[in-house]
């Protein structure tokens, strides 16, 4: 089979203008990034806000393994299947970081035949929403470094500024770092770092903003730092609101591009799910569900980080509710998770498959919790046997949940057709969504309870730190937020090595911060770090470009 990049870069894409023309959107109404991108202004709700919303599906996974789930690959297989199926579909998706591009994980626009294309573009610098979030996030650490520096006049505790710099590429080096070194002209010195863009406070800001000026709002709240008696020093106090807004002004639009098969796909923001909340653009969500009969979005990571955020996250802040849940598992993936090596996954072994599947097992048993019909996608892989296939089938309907094998990544569209029914027929059952936890509940109930339903832990433990920060979260009037859980995406527990369904455990939060703008508090556990480093080996080594502009390695 043809590598990823090579089927890309053999795709006949069609003109953007005739993938708006099957949503019925007029050319007028594209901001155009060449042939093949565009952007979404605001005078496309204007005009399809009158239609009922589509089907929202919403795609999520088993923890990750090395062995690879296929969650983006299925996303995009599945609305090529529906709209094989005749409906009018559209894939709603989160922009691709380029620190993972360049590290361990490489492109991120699914594989195979089931692709978002421009799959370079996608994959490298788009439209440059990362760089507005990136710029935005800098600019407004630079005003407070000038504003210390030209005699702090709202008195900021140069020990207690909270925010960093950002850059969207893995940099451990930049984890730690002293600014404002080199004399009195250079600035306060103190101590800093930088997180990696996905994790800005301003990304989770895009995604979770319903349109410009409720943007302009959240930035205005932001958090920067703290004075010595402990008042919260915000954008709005350093004056700067308005010029952040500005950066944004391109950014904010959700982007249209389109896959394989020619299906509509809108593609904006990118927060990670394991540091952020792991969900694309509410925007882009309620364009896609103005303008298509079906949506199908997908969620970070496994059910314990991107659905548990995207319901308590997003659905609480915007009032989306999906109508079916998706999880994606692989027969390998399952065996990992109970104790085979990935030198050994190809081998049949029953007896791992079956401990593994307790993973598959406790997701499904969230996505029920949420009150929302799950179907099972099995991604097929070739050395899958039937004993093994049938095995994860019959356990899923035991479970009371859909189940169909895809083969989107060989087969495209057509390889998801069997899966486009069964979520079909998911989607008409009634269901009876519900969040983890109400908004009246205490900061530390609200992660209890994250914790024991969604995990399966018995518990929560706070560090000194961390309980001294529930007591300045309560003090500040910010208890009624919802909470974003930063933990690994491997495991159910804080500890990404105990994979599986890990049982009789307790969660660390070793620290706790708030994310005023973005309407949430941010609780961090175990070794979660929101600048991740390179591997030994990085993808970038293995990237290049031809003199004729062809890409190589991208995949």
């Amino acid at each position: 089979m043809k590598t990823d990049v090579q089927i890309a870069q053999e795709a006949n894409l069609e003109h953007i203008e005739e993938i708006a023309a099957k949503l019925a959107i007029h050319p007028d109404d594209l901001e155009l990034y060449g042939k093949f991108k565009a952007k979404l202004p605001p005078s496309v709700m204007t005009k399809f806000d009158h239609r009922p919303n589509g089907k929202l599906i919403l795609v999520t996974a088993i923890n990750p393994t090395a062995a690879g789930e296929g969650k983006t690959t299925t996303s995009i297989g599945l609305a090529d299947a529906f709209s094989r199926r005749g409906k009018q579909t559209v894939v709603a998706l989160r922009e691709p970081s380029l620190g993972p591009c360049f590290g361990i994980k490489g492109g991120a626009a699914g594989g195979g035949y089931a692709q978002v294309v421009p799959m370079e573009d996608i994959n490298l610098h788009f439209t440059g929403d990362f760089h507005a979030v990136t710029t935005a996030h800098n600019l407004l650490a630079a005003v407070l470094d000038n504003h210390i520096h030209h005699g702090n006049a709202l008195g900021v505790d140069v020990r207690r500024v909270v925010w960093k710099r950002v850059l969207d590429l893995n940099d451990r080096a930049l984890r730690n770092v002293i600014v404002g070194l080199g004399g009195k002209i250079n600035g306060v010195p103190r101590e800093s770092g930088f997180d990696i863009t996905v994790a800005s406070e301003m990304m989770a800001i895009l995604c979770l903003a319903d349109g410009i000026d409720d943007l302009k709002e959240r930035l205005g709240k932001i958090i920067v730092a703290y004075t010595a008696d402990g008042r919260a020093i915000t954008a709005n106090d350093l004056n700067v609101t308005g010029a952040l807004t500005l950066l944004f002004k391109d950014a904010i639009k959700p982007n249209l591009v389109q896959t394989l098969e020619g299906t509509p796909a809108i593609i904006h923001g990118g927060p990670f799910a394991n540091i952020a909340h792991g969900c694309n653009s509410v925007q882009a969500t309620k364009y896609a569900l103005k303008l298509a009969d079906v949506v199908v979005t997908e969620a970070g990571f496994g059910a314990d980080l991107g659905a548990e955020k995207f319901i308590d996250i997003k659905c609480r802040l915007s009032g989306l509710r999906p109508d079916a849940v998706v999880i994606v598992a692989t027969v390998r993936a399952l065996k990992l998770h109970g104790g085979v090596s990935k030198n050994d996954l190809v081998a049949v072994n029953m007896d791992a498959l079956a401990r593994g599947f307790e993973n598959l097992e406790k997701h499904i048993e969230n996505v029920k919790q949420f009150g929302l019909p799950a179907v099972v996608a099995i991604n097929a892989f070739p050395t899958d046997t039937q004993e093994e296939l049938a095995f994860v089938e019959t356990r899923c309907v035991e479970l009371g949940a859909r189940v169909a094998i895809s083969t989107v990544f060989a087969d495209g569209g057509a390889g998801g057709e069997k899966l486009a029914l069964a979520v079909e027929q998911a989607y008409n059952e009634p269901s009876n969504f519900k969040f983890t936890y109400e908004d009246e509940m205490s900061i530390a109930d609200k992660l209890n309870a994250v914790a024991t339903k969604v995990y399966g832990a018995d518990g929560v433990d706070f560090t000194a730190a961390a309980r001294k920060q529930l007591d300045e979260i309560d003090r500040l009037g910010y208890s009624k937020l919802p909470v974003c859980i930063a933990k690994t995406q491997y495991s159910l527990t804080d500890d990404a090595s105990k994979i599986g369904r890990p049982r009789g455990f307790r969660v660390t939060v070793r620290e706790l911060k708030i994310s005023a703008g973005a309407g949430f508090i941010v609780a961090l556990t175990g070794s979660i770090m929101t600048m991740p480093g390179l591997p030994k080996k990085p993808a970038a080594e293995n990237m290049d470009i031809t003199a004729d502009g062809t890409i190589t390695g991208l995949f």
